[in-house]
């Protein structure tokens, strides 16, 4: 049987396993790139390559050696010209090479979000130097956050509470950069009640949206994530308007991650990922088609229905505390059945080492009559009752 397309997958952590196993079952091949080998969407694809994506001779070697109906990055960490030089040939970068090079510096999304379309953002400015960036916190004022343009998973960033803090938040940054940019982004620190991601889907036949998705961060990372988020219709008309403006900007076919912080009525655009997004797994558990299926779906221009929310959901990670390649898990069972009454899985992404704080697994927990708080409270059950066994010789 032939597939219903070829797809070349660029990057292939936990995100992309879960796209890998949405796009095989509406029959597509897929090759799985990263720059070690056994990543966890190479475990489910048909083929793998490992090369470093920010490699303009591999990458490009990989395209021709494929010919892919659909590229499709699921990291930030690419030679992003090399995929305009494709798409200039005719190929499909999704959602498109644009896209991939406006995301993939914070500098880049946030200029047009502000500049051009307008949007609501936060007071920003950029530094390439710890003399600039002293300037532009004192222009911006503190408390101030700082992130390198860019990085993934909140690395290099950090709030800056006082004067004296600047030059540690500099070096944490430059520590954290992805890529051969040093530069970061100063934005004023932002008073939300909350934040979001809106998951929105720009397909042939317009702009779908996801349920709102509250999320807990940590370090700069997602620790949980829960669905629905309870938010007043002009303050998610307000979100709505803005990401379906950014994304359709940007152009293209797929699922964006839309960030917010919300201040009572006020929404403040933040980022944008043009891809699955980590707060979005929380989809596994409570949507009728999840994140994955919905990327899939809009990549292959095929029909997507009435996304349903099942109930209140929730997610929640399961992090290593060290280096170690000789592991294993604990507390699988007791996990399955954390709360009475509501609904618990988990998903562990076959990782092949761990890392002080990396993501190995995530609990997932749906309360089909109950709240999300339940929800939330029975995801953190879960999650706490896997424990990662370390070998041995594992220090």
């Amino acid at each position: 049987m032939n597939p219903t397309a070829k797809i070349l997958l660029l990057g292939s952590g936990e995100l992309g396993r879960e796209f890998v196993i949405a796009a095989k079952r509406l029959g597509a091949h897929v090759i799985a790139c990263d720059s070690y080998a056994d990543a966890p969407a190479m475990q489910v694809a048909d083929e793998a390559e490992i090369f470093s994506m920010l490699d303009s001779d591999a990458l490009a070697s990989v395209i021709e050696k494929h010919r892919p109906d659909h590229i499709v990055p699921e990291v930030e960490a690419i030679r992003t010209e090399v995929l305009k030089d494709y798409e200039d040939r005719g190929f499909s970068v999704v959602p498109s090479a644009r896209a991939t090079i406006l995301t993939m510096n914070r500098d880049r999304i946030r200029d047009v979000a502000a500049r051009e379309l307008g949007l609501t953002t936060s007071k920003f400015l950029y530094a390439e130097s710890l003399s600039a960036m002293r300037a532009a916190v004192e222009k911006v004022g503190i408390p101030c956050v700082v992130k390198p343009v860019m990085s993934s998973s909140g690395k290099g960033q950090s709030i800056v509470t006082a004067s004296g803090a600047v030059d540690a938040a500099w070096d944490y940054a430059v520590a954290g950069m992805r890529g051969d940019r040093q530069r970061v982004i100063v934005e004023a620190f932002v008073a939300f009640d909350y934040e979001i991601t809106l998951l929105t889907i720009r397909t042939r036949d317009g702009v779908l949206f996801c349920e709102p998705i509250g999320h807990r961060q940590e370090r700069g990372d997602y620790q949980e994530s829960w669905q629905p988020t309870p938010m007043s219709k002009k303050a998610l008309a307000a979100a709505q308007d803005m990401a379906r403006k950014v994304v359709d900007n940007l152009g293209g076919y797929g699922l964006f991650g839309v960030e917010f912080f919300v201040a009572g009525e006020k929404v403040i655009f933040s980022e944008l990922s043009p891809r699955p997004h980590d707060t979005g797994m929380v989809t596994l558990i409570s949507q009728n088609l999840t994140e994955f299926d919905l990327h899939a779906r809009a990549i292959l221009g095929l029909p997507i229905p009435h996304i349903q929310l099942l109930g209140a959901a929730a997610s929640a990670v399961i992090l290593a505390d060290r280096d170690a390649a000789e592991f294993g898990f604990e507390g699988l069972a007791e996990a399955l059945t954390a709360v009475p009454g509501v609904e618990t899985d988990v998903r562990l992404f076959s990782k092949p080492v761990t890392r002080p704080n990396r993501r190995m697994g995530v609990a997932l927990a749906l309360a089909r009559n109950g709240t999300a708080e339940q929800a939330r409270a029975a995801a953190c059950r879960a999650a706490s009752l896997i424990s990662i066994r370390y070998g041995d010789n594992e220090k």
